[in-house]
Order: structure tokens, then C-alpha cells, then sequence
């Protein structure tokens, strides 16, 4: 399973998660640098469980090599689908949860996460001297608050049937949850390759213990300061509607646009896709300026067919995005 994106927007732009993937490309850039001597810096800079557990082998590493990979190997990558792969993962899932912590509490909960991931890896992989490498620990903390937080959420993911992309919309859960699975499952049974399994079971268990501490830890002042530059002021000018009936005698049925309370104050237009049997329209809608909550929109003519053949109306509510 791909993800491709979620249906969850962001109300604030995501300037941690943004820079945490900027950060991890220009280290990337640093490791193709080496040359030959790649092996060996991953090595210096990787986690490897032996350096602190093995004399022998801790003795050929400074103070700051061994317990500063703790650090740095969260942010150097195997290659480069290693790292297209992470990033990818991180920006579909990072947004959200940096929007919900803010950006100092994001941070500060996405490196404890890679720490946390590191250890879960040294506890069942004690002697070992393979270079651990990769943000997936800290990402599977990320996942893990996710599950969490939006666990109604849907996730748009390609699954290949042999050739053929299959293009499908999965609740956050469900999603998230085959993925911690499979993760345990390879852990348990050795998955072949090497994967640190446990680095991402350990991530994601940790991302969801801590969430609820973090939650109510003060956001610091910078983040209200920042706050104000941060705001997104529009939510995405296309936007999916699914429409439910209220009942079988109601000829009307139900959605819900999101806008930015900036847009509820100066208006906006957006598009909706309108699921319409095999077929998807798009329409347009205008948003008056000067809507408050609880606002509805009505698009005539697009409900249920009557029994005298007329047809009711798609009420949208418009729902003003919380900018926590």
C-alpha cells in the first residue's frame, strides 16, 4: 500500500515538517559526498547498538560518535528510495500533527519518538554492527499520533493488482493499523532484509503513549507568535463531498465544505467533487464574505428524484477550520 495523500487539511503550514524534510535532503546530499568513504561515515554516524554495548567495539568510537548517533541517524537514508519513501510518508502525515501539537511541541515530540525508536532497536538487536540509518522511527511516531488524532480520516492509497494501479480511499485506522501490523509481524518473525523493525513498532507505540503528555504540555510562546504567519488562508480549492440522505422522506441531501476563517471573512470559491454513481461532477460554489459558523449553502436540483419527478437540493454546511 502507497499512500498518496489524506483528506485532512492543515490549518496552519507546516514549517517544522518542512524543514525536517529539507534537513533530511541536504544530509542525504552530504552522504553521496562521501564517495567511497560512505560506508564508513554511516557506520560513524548510524546507529549501532554495539558501539554502546560492546567494548571492543566502542573503544574505536569518540563520546560524541557514539552517543550522538542517537541523533544523526534519523536523518541519514540507505538511498534514495529509502528517503523518497520516508519524506513522502512525513508530509502526508507530518502537517496534521504539527497543526494539532504546534511547532515547538512537533519537534520536540518527532526527535523523543526517533529516540524512543532507536532504543526499541538497541533492547533486540543488543550486539549487533549494522548501521541503523533512517527517520521511519521518527515517522512511526508521527503515524502513531495520527492514528490517534484523525483516525477518521481517509487515506487515498495506490495498490498495485498485478499491473494495474487501483486507486482506493482508506480510513486513517485501518491504514495505519495494517501498517503497525505488518511492521509487528515482520519484527516478531525476523523479516528478512535489513529493516529495523522494531525501530518502527517502537516509534509507533511511543508516538501514541506520548501524544496525550505532549497534548498538555503549554505550547510555547514563539508558537503563538509565529502562529500568526503561519495560518493557512485557504483550504484546498478542490474539495471531495460525499453527500448523505437524513432519510428515506427527505429529498435533500448532505455534505460539508471547509473553509479558513479568513475566507469566511472575505469569501472564496471553491470546486467540489460530487461522487455521482460511476461518474464524479465538479461544480462550482461561491462563498459569500461574512459567513459565521453554522452557515449553509444549498445547491439546487441536486438532491434525490421525488415521487412527482422534481428533485431536492444539496445543503453544504461550511464548516470554519479550527485554527487551534
Amino acid at each position: 500500500m502507497i499512500p498518496i495523500r489524506d483528506t485532512t487539511p492543515s490549518a496552519r503550514y507546516p514549517m517544522v515538517n518542512n524543514l525536517l524534510i529539507g534537513i533530511n535532503i541536504l544530509v542525504f546530499l552530504v552522504e553521496i559526498a562521501q564517495g567511497a568513504d560512505m560506508q564508513g561515515f554511516m557506520v560513524t554516524w548510524g546507529f549501532v547498538p554495539a558501539k554502546l554495548t560492546n567494548p571492543r567495539v566502542a573503544v574505536h568510537f569518540s563520546f560524541l560518535q557514539q552517543f550522538g548517533s542517537f541523533f544523526s541517524f534519523m536523518f541519514l537514508h540507505g538511498g534514495f528510495l529509502h528517503l523518497l519513501f520516508n519524506m513522502w510518508t512525513l508530509y502526508i502525515f507530518g502537517d496534521n500533527v504539527e497543526d494539532r501539537l504546534g511547532h515547538v511541541r512537533y519537534l520536540a515530540f518527532y526527535l523523543v519518538c526517533g529516540w524512543a525508536s532507536a532504543f526499541a532497536h538497541l533492547v533486540f538487536n543488543w550486539d549487533s554492527t549494522v548501521p541503523t540509518v533512517g527517520a521511519s522511527g521518527a515517522i512511526a511516531g508521527v503515524m502513531g499520533a495520527y492514528f490517534l488524532l484523525y483516525p477518521g480520516s481517509r487515506i487515498l492509497t495506490l495498490i498495485p493488482v498485478l499491473f494495474i494501479p487501483w486507486f482506493v480511499e482508506i480510513p486513517a485506522f485501518v491504514f495505519l493499523g495494517i501498517w503497525f501490523l505488518l511492521q509487528l509481524l515482520s519484527a516478531a518473525g525476523g523479516g528478512a532484509g535489513n529493516v529495523a523493525w522494531w525501530a518502527h513498532v517502537g516509534g509507533f507505540v511511543v508516538g501514541m503513549a506520548l501524544l496525550r503528555l505532549f497534548l498538555r504540555l503549554p505550547r510555547a510562546g514563539v508558537d503563538r507568535s509565529v502562529g500568526r504567519y503561519t495560518q493557512r488562508r485557504s483550504t484546498p480549492r478542490l474539495q471531495v463531498v460525499r453527500p448523505m440522505a437524513a432519510g428515506n422522506s427527505d429529498p435533500n441531501l448532505y455534505g460539508h465544505v471547509f473553509i479558513t476563517p479568513w475566507e469566511a471573512r472575505n469569501g472564496a470559491k471553491k470546486i467540489v467533487n460530487i461522487p455521482w454513481g460511476f461518474q464524479k461532477r465538479l461544480f462550482t460554489v461561491v462563498i459569500p464574505p461574512g459567513l459565521s459558523p453554522g452557515a449553509r449553502l444549498r445547491l439546487r436540483g441536486l438532491g434525490r428524484i421525488t415521487p412527482d419527478g422534481g428533485r431536492g437540493d444539496m445543503i453544504l454546511d461550511v464548516r470554519i477550520a479550527d485554527a487551534r
